[in-house]
């Protein structure tokens, strides 16, 4: 139920909208989106009851199909409401006619029990506009791809298909579980007498805090082969990719200090942003520390890490033991978490992998906040299920969290498109995926590649009982 909307006009939609025209001049207008819509689109922006906005922009010759977009985590105070990923991607997907829906959440964070229902309410207020869409597809962005996936798992009704681009589809018990052991690693090797606390923040400026002191030890450590041996094995267990931004040089695969110089910035990126600010909002709303470390293995986590060759070379070079690094790791005090707030996180961001539509997850190789990895355990979880069938995944060679081209994402919503269309899966492949993105937008680059991530080093699903234990 929406409590308040703003109307662009022209005259071919001028009638859909006059039957609305009473309710409008009743109620409060939000500002004009920052975005001009074409001259051939209604802009529409309004209120929901929860208090989110949105915004939908729907295209004279609309072609029957609503995209309805999740954005990614919002830290504040600004939350506007999104209904594309960016600006290019959406003038071509409003030329090519889709409607393009979202909204903001009520709050920001990790709004996952807002998001739902406040994207499920944006698409019911498009629905009593403008009537029920030909096709549905959810998508999303980031923390947005998580939110897309609680909508395909839990609302299948309201979808025909879901898309995925860069999400936290590992779900929310395993992403800050992951997200633990990195920080736990450089603790326990580089500052083992600090009180630096890694969970149970009670506000943001003890996350802050903590999140400086263990940057000024990684920066410390940053000038000694010791220490940057150290980095890369902490950056390992969070499988951080030894090329993670696009202005990095991309490194041979046997250079193995440029590739740890890469990883330093990943791991400075994590500390000042999810490990402890971000941390600290999410235990606030799950009422305590939903990640834990006891019982975990760090050996048996290194050796499965995508980039255990370079800490080993680093090591060897350092003239460390390796053995003995882990060792101390395994000795260090172990993190408990609280089982209320595992229970809070499990049960709203964690995920089934029961799917009754079919997604489509696609991921940069690159990827150092949420790693390339997430895609295993959601083929983990979708596999223990039974849904196998009705996942696909692509892999783009980029460096980079979301850096994906206009081209890239709208070949993959075609592909996408194609499965509901047809019941079957066609052209996933990557020549076919960089055949439809050069179609799609010839200006901007196509490099969908074959790729086969390695584990996900802790996974945690709904599908496996044992995870929890």
């Amino acid at each position: 139920m929406t409590t308040g909307a703003r109307v662009r006009t022209t005259p071919r939609t001028a009638r859909r909208t006059a039957c609305a025209a009473a309710l409008l001049l009743a109620v409060t207008a939000l500002p004009a989106s920052s975005v001009a819509a074409a001259a051939d689109t209604s802009h529409i922006e309004g209120r929901l009851a929860s208090g989110a906005t949105y915004v939908m922009d729907v295209p004279a010759s609309w072609n029957g199909t609503v995209l309805l977009f999740s954005h990614g985590y919002a830290t504040g105070p600004a939350n506007p409401a999104q209904n594309a990923p960016d600006n290019t991607t959406k003038a071509l997907l409003l030329q090519e006619g889709y409607a393009l829906i979202g909204s903001s959440y009520a709050t920001t964070g990790w709004a996952v029990t807002d998001a739902v229902p406040d994207q499920l309410a944006t698409l019911s207020a498009f629905t009593d506009r403008f009537g029920t869409a030909g096709r549905t597809v959810a998508w999303g962005r980031s923390y947005g791809g998580l939110v897309t996936t609680a909508i395909a798992e839990r609302h299948p009704q309201r979808i025909d298909g879901s898309l995925s681009l860069c999400g936290l589809v590992q779900g929310g018990v395993a992403n800050w579980n992951n997200t633990l052991d990195p920080v736990f690693a450089l603790k326990a090797l580089l500052a083992p007498g600090s009180d630096v606390p890694l969970t149970d923040l009670p506000d943001q400026a003890a996350a802050t805090r903590a999140a400086n002191a263990l940057t000024s030890v990684v920066d410390s450590a940053q000038s000694t082969p010791q220490g940057r041996a150290r980095i890369a094995l902490a950056a390992a267990l969070h499988n951080i990719p030894v090329w993670n931004q696009p202005a990095q040089t991309r490194p041979a695969a046997t250079d193995w200090d440029a590739q740890q110089a890469n990883q330093y910035d990943a791991v400075k990126g994590l500390l000042q942003i999810a490990a402890f600010n971000r941390r600290q909002e999410a235990e606030a709303r799950a009422g305590g520390n939903m990640s834990w470390n006891t019982g975990v293995d760090y050996a048996k986590l290194l050796d499965r890490s995508s980039v255990r060759k370079e800490v080993t070379e680093l090591y060897k070079k350092a003239g460390l033991s390796l053995k003995t690094d882990i060792a101390t790791v395994n000795r260090a005090p172990r993190v408990s978490a609280d089982p209320d707030a595992v229970a809070w996180m499990s049960s709203t961001s964690s995920f089934t992998g029961k799917l009754a539509k079919p997604q489509l997850s696609v991921h940069t190789i690159g990827d150092a906040l949420v790693p390339v990895q997430t895609e295993s355990a959601q083929r983990r979880a979708t596999t223990a299920a039974g849904s196998a069938s009705l996942l696909r995944q692509a892999y783009v060679d980029n460096a980079g969290h979301c850096t994906f081209s206009s081209a890239e994402q709208l070949a993959a919503l075609h592909t996408l498109e194609d499965r509901i269309s047809t019941g079957k899966w066609r052209g996933t492949d990557p020549n076919t995926l960089n055949s439809r993105a050069a179609a799609a937008d010839s200006t901007t680059p196509a490099r969908y590649v074959a790729y086969r991530p390695t584990a996900y080093l802790r996974p945690y699903d709904l599908a496996h009982p044992a995870d929890g234990q």
